[in-house]
């Protein structure tokens, strides 16, 4: 079941879901959130690496850090990737799980937004996204700016391992966009 507004404003006026900065009422739609693009960016040094490799992970020195100042653009160039986050720190309980999507006027002109789509249980931390350029021109973004929504899932029973609680995970209490971390593609060996 999706959350209305009605019940996101009471698990929060409840503690049971924390946002840190605080939402405006303008945040709170029927039944979802927006929420705003954090001002730092990764991308790849393009050019200096023959190729990614999913083993052995993405190194720190193939990815540039980019951080813009309030008032500034990100620009986006056609068939161009990057990784930034929420502004917000979301806590979610045992019980709720969250889905993202982009704003539907950014795909209209070419941006996608994407962050595998859906948030665990438990899961503490920015969100990070994953912003791809599809139009044939360049794109401007800007920090504070609305980049996604997300909307609240309430599970049938809280998860036996939420999130925060399980060792595969690998991105709780993160702040700001992370690196890939593959060590949870494959099934270890016994």
């Amino acid at each position: 079941m999706i959350l209305s507004d009605r019940d996101v404003k009471k698990a929060i006026k409840d503690g049971r879901i924390k946002f840190m900065p605080e939402l405006s009422n303008d945040q709170i739609g029927p039944a979802s959130v927006d929420l705003k693009l954090d001002n730092k960016f990764k991308i790849f040094k393009q050019g200096k690496y023959l190729h990614l490799d999913v083993k052995k992970g993405i190194p720190p020195e193939f990815m540039e850090d980019v951080i813009i100042k309030k008032d500034e653009a990100f620009i986006l160039h056609p068939g161009t990737f990057a990784l930034s986050s929420t502004k917000e720190y979301i806590y979610l309980p045992d019980d709720i799980a969250v889905k993202v999507e982009g704003k539907s006027t950014l795909a209209r002109m070419g941006i996608l937004v994407h962050t595998a789509g859906f948030v665990d249980p438990g899961f503490e931390g920015t969100i990070t996204l994953e912003l791809s350029n599809q139009a044939n021109l360049p794109i401007a973004i800007y920090p504070d700016m609305y980049i996604c929504q997300i909307n609240f899932h309430t599970m049938s029973s809280p998860a036996e391992v939420p999130y925060d609680k399980r060792k595969k995970s690998l991105y709780s209490k993160s702040v700001g966009p992370k690196n890939a971390d593959t060590r949870n593609l494959f099934e270890k060996k016994k």
